[in-house]
C-alpha cells in the first residue's frame, strides 16, 4: 500500500464530507485518474493497485459517514456511473448495462465493481458533492447549483484535486429571506 496516497485520499474525503454535511442519504461522486496520480497522462498508466489504495480510504470515510458513492468510469463508457444496487434503488435510477474494466472503465471504477456486492451502473446522477482526482470532469453529475470546495489537499500523488458541493438554489428578488444553514 501506497501510504501518502491512502492517507492524502482519507483526509479529501473527510475534509469534503465534513464541509458538504455528507451523511446517510447523500451522494458523492468521484471522478478518478489512477494515471494521474501515478504521474501519467489521463488514461494512459492506469493501476489497480493505486485504485485499491484510493478505494480503501474512500471506503473507509463512506463507514464513518454513511453516505452514498458513485464512482464515474472514463470516456470509453462515457462516464457512467458504478453505484450499490441499493443506492441506485433508493433514488429511482436507471440501471445500464456495461461492466467497467481496467482499460474501458478506469481502474477506480472496476476496482468498485469488483469490491461492491451488488454493485450496478447507471448513466447519470445527481450528486450532492463531489471529488475529482485527475481532471476527470465530474460537473455533469451534480446537483445545481454548485459551490467550489477549498480542501487543503490539492494533490494525490501526482494529480490535481478540486472537489464541489452543492446548495438549493436561491429564488425570489430583493425582498427575499434565506435560510443561512442552506448556504
Amino acid at each position: 500500500m501506497n501510504e501518502n496516497i491512502y492517507e492524502s485520499m482519507k483526509a479529501a474525503v473527510a475534509e469534503l464530507a465534513t464541509t458538504a454535511k455528507l451523511q446517510e442519504g447523500k451522494l458523492l461522486v468521484v471522478g478518478c485518474s489512477t494515471s494521474e496520480v501515478r504521474g501519467g497522462h489521463i488514461g494512459k498508466d492506469s493501476s489497480l493497485d493505486v485504485a485499491s489504495d484510493l478505494f480503501t480510504a474512500l471506503s473507509e470515510v463512506q463507514y464513518e459517514y454513511g453516505f452514498d458513492i458513485a464512482i464515474q468510469c472514463c470516456e470509453h463508457l462515457n462516464r457512467a456511473l458504478v453505484m450499490e444496487h441499493h443506492a441506485v434503488e433508493a433514488r429511482g435510477y436507471e440501471e445500464v448495462n456495461v461492466v467497467p474494466v481496467q482499460h474501458a472503465g478506469g481502474s477506480m471504477a472496476t476496482t468498485a465493481y469488483a469490491t461492491w456486492s451488488d454493485p450496478v451502473l447507471v448513466e447519470h446522477v445527481k450528486a450532492d458533492a463531489g471529488i475529482d482526482i485527475g481532471d476527470t470532469f465530474i460537473g455533469m453529475h451534480l446537483k445545481h447549483v454548485v459551490v467550489p470546495v477549498r480542501l487543503s489537499v490539492t494533490e494525490i500523488g501526482a494529480a490535481h484535486v478540486t472537489a464541489a458541493r452543492v446548495r438549493p438554489k436561491f429564488v425570489g428578488g430583493d425582498r427575499a429571506q434565506y435560510n443561512e444553514a442552506l448556504k
